[in-house]
């Protein structure tokens, strides 16, 4: 019988109701506790949050001197506004602000320029000349990615033209997360409305952010991405946290965290190619505190996770005690298949951390056998 260890404290999901705590200290809240649902305020009827990678002397600047830098930004744009604890050894923490889309992009043009205006090296350089280049690192789910760059590139291309700004999109996931990169590049201005275009953009597509894994600086090894896509070391994608308000009470709370009430408008769920639901899952028993937990998989990797005649895949239910199924059929263009985790916090994600070994795993024998064919030639 296998046994697995402990879940590190990464993989035990927030309360999903934990509030956004004011940073008064460099030692600042952790992004877990900012993934909160919003309460609509003034008849909104939602709210958005987006996250952002920074390095720890940016994070620095951002805080402010006891805190007073980040609460003026609270107060002049609205938004609540946190950065992630140091983690010893890692050089990037994670700023996240939470509002509507106009606040958040006040803020993270606040951001831009507090990073222009503030030598991260040298004291005594003179201020940047207006019209000076800076960038903001945001960390975009990777479900939402297509909603970003749309059809042939259109997308972000109209949101270049619009803002002035330049944007960069990692093609690899953060390590054990599902969220990439979007590195937006400018002046201030054309910061601000490109990060306003872009939290459009993910507000009005919110529910393909169902499923997602927020990335955690510190939470993967050392910096460094994987080839192919597969939670390496180092792409958030702003996971464009978005919440709405009047959340189903059965959604997962974060990480993954996005309201469950359009669930029935999710791609039927089925059992994939070689696999039997009878004998494979066991029954969960009737508990109220089940959650659902929903990942895109590339079409590529589900034959891994899946193994000759259902074998891993049923391994993966045994050990972790959810109950797992795959969708027949894709669920976009990108060809990427829907898994469906039910069940306690703790089995669900067991359960995601099986799945993750398994495509790093398959990452590692195919980065390995490429090489070996290239010895070969």
């Amino acid at each position: 019988m296998h046994v697995l260890p402990p879940l590190p404290p990464r993989w035990l999901p927030p309360s999903p109701v934990s509030p956004v705590t004011p940073v008064t200290t460099t030692e600042a809240v952790s992004p877990k506790t900012q993934d909160v649902s919003t309460v609509s305020n003034g008849g909104e009827e939602h709210q958005l949050t987006l996250r952002s990678l920074v390095s720890t002397k940016e994070a620095g600047i951002i805080i402010g001197k006891g805190g007073a830098t980040i609460a003026s930004i609270r107060n002049s744009t609205g938004v609540k506004a946190g950065v992630s604890k140091v983690v010893p050894g890692v050089q990037d923490r994670v700023f996240s602000a939470t509002g509507e889309v106009e606040a958040i992009a006040a803020a993270y043009g606040e951001i831009a320029r507090l990073l222009l205006e503030t030598p991260l090296s040298d004291s005594s350089l003179p201020p940047p000349p207006v019209g000076a280049f800076t960038s903001v690192r945001l960390l975009i789910s990777h479900n939402l990615m297509g909603t970003v760059i749309g059809r042939s590139g259109l997308k972000i291309k109209q949101i270049q033209d619009a803002s002035g700004a330049r944007m960069v999109a990692s093609k690899e996931m953060l390590p054990q997360s599902t969220e990439r990169v979007v590195e937006v590049q400018g002046a201030v201005e054309a910061i601000k409305t490109a990060v306003l275009e872009i939290a459009k953009c993910l507000l009005e597509d919110w529910d393909r952010g169902q499923g997602t894994v927020q990335y955690h600086p510190g939470a993967g090894g050392d910096a460094g991405v994987l080839a192919g896509g597969l939670g390496a070391q180092t792409v958030t994608g702003p996971t464009g946290g978005i919440r709405r308000t009047s959340l189903a009470a059965g959604s997962f709370g974060a990480p993954a965290g996005f309201a469950g009430e359009r669930r029935a408008s999710r791609p039927s769920i089925s059992l994939g190619s070689g696999e039997s639901r009878r004998g494979s899952e066991a029954p969960l028993p009737n508990d109220p505190n089940l959650r659902t937990q929903n990942i895109s998989i590339p079409s590529d990797m589900v034959g891994c996770i899946i193994g000759r005649g259902g074998s891993k895949i049923t391994e993966i239910r045994r050990l972790s005690g959810s109950r797992i199924s795959i969708a027949k059929v894709p669920h976009d263009e990108t060809g990427e298949r829907m898994f469906t985790i039910v069940g306690t916090p703790e089995s669900t994600e067991r359960a995601l951390m099986l799945l993750y070994s398994q495509l790093e795993s398959e990452k590692e024998r195919r980065v390995n056998q490429g090489a070996e064919v290239g010895e070969v030639a």
